[in-house]
């Protein structure tokens, strides 16, 4: 490794440390939440599920309902690295506002939903970026290696190796300065972070153009699908879709997988599948697994799955119902889209116009 490269392991990087950083961001947000502007977002590669729901929206619109300013991507330049499916992104599209506007998000002053295909003026700091990062950087990052493998492609495209400098042009074109992230995305964090102090050093270093993007790490553990074995996806038909019927829910609790052990206890690391249900149970009631687990005792798998089935109907009833509202109003989630690309395309003009100046290239 070159000097001045990016090391994705550094002790100064570590997952403790982005801990600790995070902590402090969250005690500063309820004081001072408007000197924060949030970027977040989704590939709309399909409708939402029960672990984003958890793991994401009710975490974004907590922070919208702060006062924290919330850019709301729907990243569908980047279906394009490693999806064929890019028939279906038009749709996926306004199926994610729908789910967004669904769980509680309310766009406005606050929130912006747009997708980056839109936004030409973010797209145009790629090149730039490009030119503050190596080959073996982008080769080195450890969740594009896990990307790759995970795709199954057979010729990786270039648009994989360059996805977390495009990550850092949607997250710094608006000046986000913190970022909703889990412990495997903050390696993309990290090199977003490096251009942005690249840049300033390079081009501005009195007066830095981007800020350096802290991470805000989700607080909710990470949830399973209901094989219990593997992270909750649509393409491993693991999921429960927050569109789904609660009949269609139940039929899918009913399908989950436990253990032969009768007894329920909460036991993460020898019972997975169990824990994960009782986890779901305590995301919807607020009361911890293992006293959830203490209360089912010899009800076995089918009382647990059960109560599962009926509190996360109940949870989810207000946003089913306001999903076929939405559904409904097709040309409300088109007006959402037009008002978000037009506010986000104001901000990233600004941007680019201040990248030109400091750059040397204006006119």
């Amino acid at each position: 490794m070159a000097d001045g490269e990016l090391d994705y392991g550094t002790t100064n990087n570590s997952f403790e440390a982005a801990v600790e950083r995070s902590k402090k961001i969250e005690a500063d947000i309820l004081i001072n939440p408007k000197k924060y502007r949030v970027l977040t977002g989704d590939r709309p590669t399909g409708r939402l599920h029960i672990g984003h729901y958890f793991g994401s929206l009710q975490n974004r619109v907590r922070l919208s309902k702060l006062g924290v300013s919330t850019m709301i991507l729907i990243a569908d330049y980047q279906v394009l690295t490693d999806h064929e499916a890019f028939q279906e992104i038009s749709q996926n599209t306004k199926q994610l506002v729908i789910d967004y506007i669904a769980a509680g998000i309310d766009p406005g002053e606050n929130v912006i939903i747009y997708p980056h295909s839109y936004v030409p003026e973010c797209n145009q700091l790629m090149l730039p970026f490009l030119t503050l990062v190596s080959n073996a950087e982008l080769s080195r990052n450890p969740t594009v290696k896990e990307e790759i493998q995970s795709s199954g492609l057979k010729n990786v495209n270039a648009g994989m190796y360059t996805y977390p400098v495009h990550q850092a042009c949607d997250i710094l074109f608006c000046k986000g300065n913190i970022v909703p992230v889990g412990k495997d995305q903050l390696p993309h964090l990290e090199l977003t972070r490096t251009i942005a102090r690249r840049f300033n050093e390079k081009f501005s270093p009195q007066k830095p153009v981007f800020p350096e993007p802290q991470a805000l790490l989700s607080k909710t553990p990470s949830i399973l699908g209901l094989d219990g074995s593997q992270k909750m996806s649509k393409s491993r038909g693991n999921a429960i879709m927050l569109s789904a019927t609660e009949d269609e829910t139940a039929a899918l609790i009913k399908r989950a997988k436990t253990d032969t052990d009768r007894y329920i206890t909460y036991d993460p690391q020898n019972r997975p599948e169990v824990a994960n249900l009782l986890m779901l149970i305590s995301l919807c009631t607020k009361e911890d697994p293992a006293v959830i687990a203490g209360k089912i005792g010899n009800g076995g798998g089918g009382q647990l799955k059960k109560m599962l089935t009926e509190v996360l109907n109940e949870e989810l009833r207000p946003l089913r119902e306001k999903r076929k509202q939405l559904e409904a109003d097709p040309a409300y989630i088109h007006s959402v889209l037009e008002d978000g690309i037009k506010r986000a395309r104001e901000i990233a003009v600004a941007t680019l116009e201040e990248v030109r100046n400091v750059m040397n290239m204006e006119i």
